[in-house]
């Protein structure tokens, strides 16, 4: 069986959902956990996949300039590592802007505020050549939890998602790494949570009770539409997906 390597980066935010469907679709899952003191392995050798989770750390550094979390390098360096060698990679969230980080994209308190609770983003017009994203809905439903975000994108990067006050949703870096803005694999135990210890919500002004009941009401449509995302993307890690449709030629970055 294929072995995906899991990155958690808090103990708030595992893969739950998302590992489900990752499993069922047929891939292992080894997790690490450095937040909790696991180390992280020097390169990809035997993994299939590369999963990077979100968290509350920041993925720029911190005023004294030392990384959001001591482990960030490291990660950084299996992300560049994962899109040279053109292993599939999920980053979610966090992981998202790690992924931007580690080719020099741009992480940034978001000038907009934070997103918090259910959404929708846009489908762009690359999405119809991505092996990902051709099948998602044009307008999916997702779940936001985030302060910072993915001011600008690497160069080489290919935008695929969007919305109105936060341009750089989803994107694919080289022709297997893929970076999401947004939760996909909360459930309601996650978000409530997330809810329950949340100085955000109180300074937004938001009733937590009625985040947690938006956010669980989208929860079905949310699986709709990404859970046959997530059985894609095992499929490519499996070599079970004909890519051959993707643009070849795509600039790889990472050293």
């Amino acid at each position: 069986m294929a072995t995906a390597l899991v990155i958690e980066n808090a103990p708030t935010d595992d893969a739950r959902r998302l590992g489900e469907w990752l499993t069922e679709a047929g891939l292992e899952l080894w997790v690490v956990r450095p937040h909790a003191g696991d180390e992280l392995p020097a390169d990809l050798e035997g993994y299939a996949a590369l999963v990077v989770l979100g968290g509350p750390q920041q993925a720029y550094p911190l005023p004294d300039g030392s990384p959001g979390a001591q482990w960030f390098p490291a990660v950084e360096g299996l992300l560049r590592k994962a899109v040279r060698h053109r292993v599939p990679t999920l980053a979610v969230c966090l992981g998202a802007q790690l992924l931007a980080t580690a080719h020099a994209g741009l992480v940034e308190r978001s000038p907009s505020g934070p997103e918090i609770g259910p959404g929708v983003v846009g489908r762009r017009d690359a999405a119809e050549n991505d092996p990902l994203f051709r099948y998602v809905p044009l307008i999916p439903d997702v779940l936001q939890w985030h302060s910072d975000e993915i001011t600008e994108l690497p160069r080489a990067a290919t935008l695929l998602a969007a919305s109105t006050r936060y341009p750089h949703q989803a994107f694919r870096l080289g022709d297997r790494a893929w970076g999401l803005q947004f939760h996909i694999e909360c459930d309601a135990a996650m978000i409530a949570d997330w809810a329950a210890d949340s100085t955000q919500l109180a300074e937004l002004g938001y009733d937590p009770e009625l985040v947690v009941a938006a956010c669980v009401s989208v929860l079905a449509d949310v699986e709709e539409a990404w859970q046959p995302f997530a059985a894609r993307f095992a499929a490519l890690a499996l070599g079970e997906l004909d890519d051959s449709t993707m643009r070849r030629g795509l600039p790889l970055l990472g050293h």
